[in-house]
């Protein structure tokens, strides 16, 4: 099995050229605001590349970012500087947390979550967060919603030829489970020749009350889910969901 997220990390952002971070930086700050948080100190775990961490940094926030991948902090790094940037990114496994200090708020954003497939493997990265949390502090986390990981993502074949980069993304649901498997394929230019590249990943598809039984198990307070960049509830047919709890 090839590791998640080692020989994909420079591709990562040039397939994400469409997503605008600078609108999830702003979405968690209006978060922030709307639960009263106005942290300190910020910590993001499953942080990649940092698309999401550096956003808020050039706000002026003091954060950190944390993952599991040694290239993709590579990248986050090189970007920090390039946007002359002075950030703290730590190589972690979220599920293993472990900190000497505390924070005010800590965010896993862009499906973190779900890469998380053991449901007791979640419940030791939200016990990691609470520990990790200040007293009041806030936790915010997306997910990739069952209906879309079921229904948009499902048992699909996606593909996409960017002329000097093609790709093919393989799809496999399984309903026991709910986890889906992603076989993708990339051919990539070089020189007049295309060097092939395979990456697989694996997703749980979490359903909201599984989220919150774990987060109330856990003592977190005032847990909120919001339709994907509303402050509105999350209907049935919602892509993305964000939640937020209180320590």
């Amino acid at each position: 099995m090839v590791d998640q997220y080692c020989g994909f990390a420079h591709l990562y952002d040039r397939l994400m050229e469409d997503v605008d971070y600078e609108d999830w930086a702003n979405y968690v700050e209006k978060v922030m605001a709307q639960n009263r948080n106005k942290p300190h100190k910020i910590l993001e775990i499953a942080c990649g590349t940092g698309n999401v961490t550096i956003p808020l940094a050039k706000k002026g926030y003091n954060i950190l970012g944390l993952d599991i991948s040694k290239d993709m902090l590579m990248i986050a790094k090189n970007k920090a500087l390039e946007n002359n940037i002075n950030i703290l990114f730590i190589e972690q496994d979220m599920i293993d947390l472990e900190l000497e200090e505390k924070f005010d708020c800590i965010l896993s954003m862009c499906d973190g979550i779900n890469y998380i497939v053991d449901i007791n493997d979640l419940m030791k990265v939200f016990q990691g967060v609470y520990n990790a949390l200040e007293d009041g502090g806030v936790f915010i986390f997306d997910i990739s919603s069952h209906y879309k990981i079921k229904n948009i993502l499902g048992n699909n074949t996606f593909g996409e030829n960017l002329e000097d980069l093609c790709y093919l993304w393989e799809n496999y649901f399984d309903e026991g489970s709910n986890t889906i498997e992603m076989d993708l394929t990339f051919f990539i230019q070089d020189g007049k020749y295309y060097r092939k590249e395979e990456e697989y990943h694996v997703q749980r598809a979490y359903k909201v009350e599984e989220i919150i039984k774990i987060l109330n198990q856990l003592d977190f307070k005032d847990i909120k889910e919001y339709d994907g960049f509303t402050f509105n509830p999350p209907k049935d047919n919602s892509e993305r969901i964000f939640f937020v709890a209180k320590k």
